[in-house]
């Protein structure tokens, strides 16, 4: 068991701890990946600040944890329990992520989110449904451009910029990090990320495929073949065929006794 500290919030935002990296993916987060449907534009302007109720504003929110021994990329987890972490790219179609949500709930499973900045300044009230529904909610960049490409100003600002928004809407700047159009980051985008309050990157070892739309069946199969103990797989939001795929995965995984929980229950 891995013994969790919390740290305020003010620390949270300046954090900047060290950790031995680890091992790098070859797939990616969409590499060559076609936009998601009904993709939010890149803004050319930083948003106005959306207005936040009390209650769309939780004091409580959690916020990102180290997990000593644990390598920079984590891409999965125990191999011990019968447990895996269903982890979501968060952009695209909000009523498709709202039945995603949905779905997982009524099965009893909890999802990790992994939002893009620009979709919650479009969708502000879905990072509160996240939170609300039991989920893990984390940063996915700004805009889901290739943070990996830019310049260390330009990716830095693609973190933070992101971490500021949910730092608005939840008071937290989210649970996790993972960078944008690649599974994994290089070492300044990791370093930048830890400066930010991520401890860790977290990639995946599952990748659906589902972006490139192959059906439903396609995505079910892939996730169910590749998938055990530990596991940390990737799918997305904003696809049809992912909203049509959830319930078999998910009544599959039951059968073989199997959880989908929240990366960071996953971890501890």
């Amino acid at each position: 068991m891995v013994r969790v500290t919390t740290t305020n919030r003010r620390g949270v935002l300046r954090a900047g701890a060290g950790v031995v990296a680890g091992g790098a993916l070859t797939a990616g987060c969409g590499t060559g990946q076609a936009a998601a449907p009904r993709a939010t534009p890149t803004p050319t302007t930083t948003p106005a600040p959306v207005p936040a109720s009390p209650s769309a504003r939780p004091s409580s929110a959690p916020v990102p944890r180290a997990y000593p021994g644990l390598p920079v990329h984590i891409t999965h987890g125990p191999r011990t329990r019968a447990q895996v972490a269903l982890t979501f790219h968060g952009q695209g179609d909000p009523a498709l992520a709202r039945t995603l949500l949905t779905t997982a709930e009524r099965h009893g499973a909890r999802l990790t989110v992994l939002a893009v900045g620009s979709w919650l300044d479009t969708h502000p009230d879905l990072a509160r449904r996240i939170l609300d529904g039991g989920h893990d909610l984390g940063n996915h960049t700004q805009r889901h451009v290739s943070v990996n490409a830019m310049s260390e100003a330009d990716a830095r600002r693609e973190i933070t910029d992101c971490a500021e928004r949910l730092q608005r809407l939840t008071g937290s700047i989210g649970t996790w990090f993972r960078p944008s159009r690649t599974a994994t980051a290089t070492p300044l985008v990791a370093r930048l990320a830890r400066t930010a309050g991520y401890p860790h990157v977290l990639s995946y070892e599952v990748d659906s495929l589902d972006y490139t739309r192959p059906g439903a069946a396609a995505v079910t199969r892939k996730v169910l073949a590749d998938v055990r103990n530990g596991s940390v797989v990737s799918l997305h939001f904003g696809y049809a065929d992912t909203v049509t795929a959830l319930p078999d995965v998910l009544n599959e995984l039951g059968r073989r006794g199997m959880r989908a929980v929240t990366t960071t229950e996953l971890l501890s």
